[in-house]
């Protein structure tokens, strides 16, 4: 096998690992929007500090909204690749 068709299949290997590492993280995400469109009015919602163990009370739509944002952005990244 030759060296360009090496980096072509390892190109196209990473290029499926990160496809199938987005589209979890897109499952992922579909989930946090359903369960915060579910919620209650009078529910309390908390998002973590990133790389902590902390947690904030946070708005409920202000959170749902940017999970929409972000699950938009995964998608056009998916689309893109």
């Amino acid at each position: 096998m030759s060296s360009k068709s090496r980096d072509n299949d390892e190109h196209f290997e990473g290029q499926s690992a990160l496809k199938e590492d987005l589209n979890r993280k897109i499952k992922e995400q579909k989930v946090v929007v359903d369960e915060l469109s579910n919620l209650k009015k009078n529910r309390k919602v908390y998002i973590q500090q990133r790389n902590s163990n902390i947690f904030f009370l946070a708005d409920r739509s202000q959170t749902l909204n940017s999970s929409k944002k972000e699950l938009d952005y995964m998608k056009k990244d998916l689309q893109d690749l």
